[in-house]
Order: C-alpha cells, then structure tokens, then sequence
C-alpha cells in the first residue's frame, strides 16, 4: 500500500490496483501465462514484478516490458524490493542481485547467506537487509557490497517477515514460531523479542515516518499491535458481525462491511470462529488504516478511529 493505493498479484494471473478510499479496481495487469509471479513492488509511475527467473516492468499506462534473458536470468528469486533506479532480488541460493532499471543490467551479485534468502528491505541509505531459512539476518551495502552487521533471533526456526524503520533505526523481523524481534542499529544490539503468537508470522509493518506501533499478523488471523519500543502488545483485533453488504456487477465481487472486535489481554484466540480471524498473509500500514490479505479471495481493510 503507497500513496492511497493498494496492489495484489501474488497467487493470481492478474495484479490489481485498488483504491483505499473508494475500494475500487483502477487496474489489471496481465502476467504472462507461462510464468508465475513471486514477488513485487510499484512506485508512483510503474510496478516491478519477479517473474519466473526474470525481471518485468509494467508501466502505469499498461505497457509491460521484460528484462533481457542474458541479462534477467538468475537462479531460482524468491522476494524481491524495488528502490529506484535499482531492483533487488534474493534468491535461492543465498544471493542478492542488484539489476538497474534502466541499463536493465545485473550491476551487482552479493552474497548475503548461505542459505536461501526469504525476506528484503532496503533503506534509502544504501543497506540492504536480508533474512535467511536459518534465521539469520544480513545487512549489506547496497554500492559497496561491504558487510554491515549480522543480526542473529534467539528463535532460528526461520524469519518470514522483515522490515527496517529508518525514522527510529529499528530492524523488525517476524519467525515461523511466533516471535517478533527488533534490533537497533545504532547500537547493533538486540532491543528485544517477544512471543507475541502461538503461531508463524507471516507479515509486519509501520506506518512510514512513525516510531511508535508495529503491525503483525500470521496464520492465527489476528491483528496485533505492538508498541516498536517494546515490543509490548498494546491491542488485537478479529472481525466481528456483519454491518452491511453491496453486490458489484463486476467479477470482482462486492464490498462487505464488518465490525472490528478488540481482544481482550486474557482472550483465548482457539475458541474464536475462523471465520473471523482467516490466517493473515500480507499486510500494510497507512494513516489510521492496515490493508491485509488472506488465503482466500478477500482484501480487508481495517480502518481505526
């Protein structure tokens, strides 16, 4: 979610771009039937999508391009960050390639880890964070390929989400056993690490330009709220009783709105329906509202007063 806008794809033929405000479909974007699309990020003039083993640009005006073959290929890419003029891949076997958007040339190949990379964030200071299938996280420059820190969980079952706060210089990172973690680095030490889900973590996120909560969510379905400092629960939320229902006429189906429902400390999250609280796939922060997705079809945005 950027700029009031909402992009999904992963899963689908189509990405989709939403409004947040009018919950309207302003896009498609076909993907090529013979590829699947992995990962993706998108500014204000276009979207960058991992295809296969290749590269793909998609203008906002609906042209897509695709990156040469002796230039686009790398070995099997599994996340991917955008921050022009270059696009980040990690890949399978523990590297990060750096390809510039408009040479569309690999300029870099950086060897973050020795196992599969899972998860990247990049800082418009040049880092680039990467977490591994071991646990481990790795910050590197992005032009100087020299190594900054690496950032180890006390947790090394597997980090699935990561994101880096330049306001606070906080790096967050979500593990398959239900931990959260922060590091900070301007002390290059660990701030703290709580178990804040029975479950795997699945995403996280801040709003931009805030320093004061940090947004889970995982395969339990229930949205959490934790205070970035701390690492403190400060709220939960699963989705209560039907309020009102729209039809479209679209294939996209209609707009249901619903009641959030806040948690209280001591609530037991197995006798909550599933129903209210499907497994949380993705999510994003904006003012006042998080966007999040699910194994199913539906895109709920939650808005708070």
């Amino acid at each position: 979610m950027k700029m009031g806008l909402i992009l999904t794809g992963v899963g689908d033929k189509v990405m989709r771009l939403w409004s947040a405000e009018s919950y309207k479909c302003l896009g498609e974007y076909a993907i090529p039937h013979a590829v699947s699309l992995i990962d993706y990020d998108f500014d204000e003039s276009k979207i960058v999508g991992l295809i296969g083993t290749r590269i793909s640009i998609w203008r906002r005006g609906g042209q897509r391009s695709i990156f040469p073959s002796r230039e686009g290929t790398f070995p099997k890419g599994l996340c991917l960050r955008y921050l022009d003029p270059e696009a980040v891949v990690g890949c399978e076997d523990g590297t990060v390639r750096v390809f510039d958007m408009y040479s569309r040339k690999c300029s870099r190949i950086i060897r973050m880890h020795s196992a599969p990379v899972t998860c990247l964030s990049l800082s418009g200071e040049q880092l680039i964070f990467s977490s591994s299938s071991l646990g481990s996280i790795t910050i590197s420059g992005l032009s100087s390929d020299e190594r900054v820190a690496t950032l180890r969980p006390n947790d090394r079952i597997g980090v699935k989400a990561l994101c880096f706060n330049p306001c606070s210089s906080l790096v967050f990172a979500g593990c398959a056993s239900g931990y959260a973690s922060c590091w900070d680095l301007r002390k290059m030490g660990l701030l703290w690490e709580r178990r804040v889900s029975p479950n795997v973590l699945y995403s996280l996120g801040h709003m931009q330009n805030d320093s004061s909560t940090l947004v889970v969510g995982g395969i339990d379905g229930v949205l959490r709220v934790l205070d970035q400092s701390t690492g403190e629960l400060v709220s939960s939320y699963v989705m209560d009783q039907l309020v009102s229902s729209a039809s479209s006429s679209s294939s996209l189906g209609g707009i249901e709105k619903r009641k959030g429902r806040r948690l209280s400390e001591d609530a037991r999250i197995d006798i909550i329906p599933r129903a209210a609280r499907p497994p949380i796939t993705c999510l994003a922060v904006g003012m006042k509202k998080v966007v999040a997705t699910h194994n199913g079809k539906q895109i709920r945005l939650w808005k708070f007063h």
